[in-house]
């Protein structure tokens, strides 16, 4: 059997300590893809397409394999596409490093797009983690900041936490701090507040799944910062690859929204006294929680979608003209 090992990011360790992760086979990548180890829509693409070609070095049964993979997130529509296209592949080792490669390219592409949109002194609000460590490289929401840093366009970014796992504090904070960006982590409840006192200019987003008429599913709290943006007049747009796109599902309402375990709620972990990590409870002993993964953006509320090949408004006809 051939070499099988698929390297990743542990991002649960993020931002405490860096740690690259060996998964020797393709059931541990998928339990990788299930903690949210590997989190972020090309991320979970490319580890599940990486998945799929391990199954196949193996000589696993390759439909028990298929499915699997599938059900680690279900929400996740970048998945189901790099599944698909290795499991229909002659040679899926190299059709799995083809998908990681054209991840990286439409990132790229996508900050180059999108930084036509942002001024120099623009004032941008994220939502969870869409930078390079969601994708191969370069990201969605965060790949046009990037590029404006680099064209020399200053900006500040305000970082929802992203509540409950605070991929927006844990991660996207610690991309920006890198790349030496100015930013500020905000409660997930304060973006209507800011909005209001015209503090944002323009508020980008990640996606992970689209639906064909333009419908977005986000992490969960995008909704409300949509609606609020709507009411304020603020840009809102949802960057993300032409293969995040589901033209099977109509609209959202047909987009399956995963649910997590309520621990990620009623718990938290951090660095303790002696910076050490530690999970604590946070929330009143015995209390049960309900914790929605995801939620979806009608079209009605995005600005824009920003894609690798191009800037369309969210209606059928700009979804179609994507995907032809």
């Amino acid at each position: 059997m051939r070499r099988a090992s698929v390297f990743l990011i542990d991002q649960n360790l993020l931002p405490f300590k860096f740690k690259i992760f060996n998964s020797p086979d393709y059931k541990t990548t998928c339990h990788a893809i299930k903690i949210m180890m590997a989190r972020g829509a090309g991320a979970i693409g490319a580890a599940a397409g990486f998945a799929m070609a391990q199954a196949f070095l193996q000589k696993a049964n390759i439909e028990k394999a298929r499915k699997e993979i599938k059900s680690t997130r279900p929400t996740a529509q970048n998945l189901f596409y790099a599944v698909e296209r290795v499991f229909n592949a002659s040679n899926p080792v190299k059709e799995a490093q083809i998908i990681a490669d054209e991840d990286v390219a439409n990132c790229r592409k996508i900050g180059e797009h999108g930084e036509k949109l942002i001024k120099s002194g623009s004032r941008i609000e994220t939502h969870c983690n869409a930078g390079w460590l969601a994708f191969v490289d370069y990201g969605t929401a965060l790949s046009p900041i990037y590029l404006a840093k680099k064209k020399g366009k200053k900006c500040f970014v305000y970082v929802d936490e992203t509540r409950p796992r605070g991929q927006g504090a844990r991660l996207t904070a610690w991309e920006l701090a890198g790349e030496k960006i100015p930013f500020k982590i905000i409660p997930d409840n304060a973006g209507a507040f800011l909005m209001s006192r015209g503090e944002i200019d323009l508020m980008i987003v990640g996606a992970d799944r689209i639906a064909a008429n333009g419908d977005a599913a986000n992490k969960i709290g995008t909704l409300e910062k949509a609606i609020a943006a709507k009411e304020f007049g603020i840009p809102f747009y949802v960057a993300a690859p032409t293969s995040t796109i589901d033209l099977n599902c109509k609209s959202g309402k047909a987009i399956p929204i995963e649910e997590r375990s309520e621990d990620e709620v009623l718990f938290q972990t951090g660095l303790n006294s002696k910076s050490e990590t530690e999970k604590v409870l946070v929330c009143s002993p015995g209390a049960k929680a309900f914790n929605p993964a995801f939620d979806v953006t009608p079209a009605k509320y995005i600005t824009g979608m920003i894609t690798e090949k191009g800037i369309v408004t969210p209606t059928v006809a700009g979804i179609k003209s994507l995907t032809r």
